[in-house]
């Protein structure tokens, strides 16, 4: 179904652009997907050792950070994909 989709705007719109939506639109689900597992991940880890919260937190917000960042760079990737020639 996809593939129907993304070949029946390819004559319209050319297929990089697509590819390039399809990617970043990839990238923000992995994103969102990959934060609320390291979320829900840590809540468990700090009911499970409450004396360990500011170590859970702290390496919580650095891999979030990560995530994020590996999401940034895919949607400026698809950005320069669309707007560069």
């Amino acid at each position: 179904m996809l593939l129907s989709v993304l070949l029946e705007f390819a004559p319209n719109v050319g297929i990089g652009y697509g590819i390039a939506a399809l990617g970043a639109g990839l990238a923000a689900v992995g994103a969102g997907i990959g934060i609320g597992r390291i979320g829900g991940d840590a809540m468990q880890a700090m009911a499970r050792q409450p004396d360990a919260i500011n170590d859970l937190r702290s390496n919580m917000i650095l891999m979030a950070a990560l995530v994020e960042g590996a999401a940034f760079f895919a949607m400026v990737v698809g950005l320069l994909v669309i707007f560069v020639k």
